[in-house]
This record gives C-alpha cells, structure tokens and sequence, in this order.
C-alpha cells in the first residue's frame, strides 16, 4: 500500500531532499508518494522543519507521526494542536558534523593557536600548553550530540566532564547531574562547551553566577542554543577577565544583528550557526527507518518527551 509523505519545510529544503528521501525509500522498501502538497487528510507522515507553513496539526487526521528535520524541537514541541509523535533528527551526518565543530575549536582554545595565527608580528611567543589530560572539558547536556563529543574529547585524552538534568552515563566523562553536580561541573570547566537543549529550565543557564563558578580565564563554546546564555552576563564575564574567550555558533536572533556587541568584542569569535547541519543523505535515512517501523507496527526512533521539551 502506499504511503503518503508530505514534506512541510521551506521550499529550498525541498530542492536538497528530494533526491535522498526517495532513494532512501526505496532502499527501505517502501512505496511512498512524497510531496509538498496532498489533501491533510490523507497524509501518513510529515517530514517537518518548525519554520513550516504548517503550524495547525488538526486537518491532519490519519497522519502517524512528524519527524522534525532537525534535532531541536524547542519551536514545535509546544505546539498544542500536535497531539501525535514527534521525532527529532538523530543522525550519524549531524552527530559527526557536531563531534568535528566541537573538537576543532577545543583543541584551538587548548593549544592557544589563535596566539600564534593571529600574531604573525615577528614577537617570538613560545608558550607551552599542557597535556590534554590535565585540561578539564566540560560538557553541559549529555544527550547524543554532548555524549558523543564528550567520548570524542575524552579519547584524545582530556579530562571531561560532563552535566546534565538528569543521571547519564557516557563512555570515559564523569557524568555529574542536579544543582550540586552543576556546580562542581563548573568548577573544572578551563573549557565549557554548551549542548543542552532549549527549554525553559535551561534559557540563561550561564548567567552572572554560574559564570563566576568557572575557573578565572575559562573559554566558553556554545554550538547549543542561543538562549542558553545571559548575553549580558557573558559580555560581564569577558570584560572582567572571568571568561577568557567565548565561540559562538548560535544566539537568540539570527542572523546576528550586525550592531550586536559580540561582533566587535576581541574575546569573542562568531560563527554563522554551522557547527552541524542536518545532512540530507543521511537524515534521510534516519526518515525512512522511522517510516518503515511505522508501517510494521514497530516503536518509532528518537521521539520526543513532551514533559521535557526535548
């Protein structure tokens, strides 16, 4: 029987997802009929990005679940006419997009290679950073994306740390949980890298106090969300030396208001949120095994827990 797919993101998304939803459709076996547009009424499945025209999940009324294009669901979960599953996007192309972004700009910050790639001026700087064993890392959110960068880190040798709402544990970090454990995964973060999702427990979770719980000079790293950060707070932290650097890959608007103050601030790097794209190919991949279990009658993959937002 067929199955009916409609793709609900902006029509550019469409251009690069075409091709690798139907080859991976086929590759499951399955006969879907993938389209922009089909009656609500007889939609299976939407293949979805929160910055949808859909937005009134009502019409929708045979239609089994919506697997969201990318891992944050923070702009849909909350939605109260979606009263199905939802899937977030867990893939091998993100996770090892966000593993690479990750480990490159901490190996960056530990080494100090922006001392010597930015300060060609004959000055002969010879400092020597430690081992990686002796620089504490600490991950804030031990999810697919924290754990597997934490791993990562923690096989090149660096002392990790990682945080989160609830108990985890992860392969080679010390997994820390709650408000104590907050604390003292602060207290060892030379090098804090931010992957919690977006939720109102976690906006503003690095404001003025928790910043002046890292050690003096720490670098922050946030290819997480924007709003979990004071902005504030950390423009505070950089001037009174509490924060040594901040790399930012996400913010509260973007693009980034060319005004904003993180542009022209010397401790501060910006990158235009690409630390990890959801790849077509294999997100694909990930749409149709969810598709295919559907069918079969099989729990879906990565569904999201409405009580946590995530």
């Amino acid at each position: 029987m067929t199955v009916n797919v409609l793709f609900a993101a902006m029509y550019e998304r469409w251009k690069t997802y075409e091709n690798p939803l139907k080859s991976a459709f086929s590759a499951a076996g399955l006969d879907v009929a993938l389209s922009t547009d089909l009656p609500p009424e007889q939609v299976d499945y939407i293949v979805y990005a929160p910055n949808s025209e859909v937005q009134d999940f009502t019409k929708f009324t045979r239609a089994r679940a919506v697997l969201n294009l990318w891992a944050g669901v923070e702009d849909v979960v909350g939605n109260q006419t979606l009263k199905i599953p939802l899937a977030r996007m867990v893939d091998h192309g993100l996770t090892q997009g966000m593993i690479e972004w990750v480990t490159g700009h901490v190996l960056r910050h530990h080494l100090n290679t922006d001392l010597h790639v930015n300060g060609q001026d004959g000055e002969w700087r010879k400092e020597i950073p430690p081992l990686a064993e002796h620089r504490g890392v600490t991950i804030l959110g031990l999810g697919t994306l924290g754990a597997a960068c934490g791993t990562a880190l923690a096989r090149l040798g660096f002392d990790v740390t990682g945080w989160s709402r609830s108990p985890k544990d992860a392969t080679g970090i010390t997994c820390l949980s709650g408000e104590d454990g907050l604390a003292q995964a602060l207290g060892t973060a030379e090098i804090l890298v931010l992957l919690l999702p977006f939720t109102p427990q976690t906006e503003n979770i690095l404001n003025a106090k928790t910043l002046a719980q890292t050690p003096k000079g720490a670098v922050i790293i946030n290819p997480g969300r924007g709003p979990l950060i004071d902005d504030d707070a950390l423009l505070n932290a950089l001037d009174a030396g509490q924060i040594g650097h901040a790399t930012l890959d996400v913010f509260r608007v973007e693009p980034l208001p060319r005004d904003h103050p993180y542009w022209a601030h010397p401790k501060v790097t910006v990158t235009p949120h690409i630390a990890s794209e959801t790849r077509p190919e294999t997100a694909a991949q990930v749409i149709a095994e969810n598709i295919r279990r559907g069918e079969a009658g099989e729990p879906f993959l990565h569904l999201v827990d409405r009580s946590l937002g995530y």
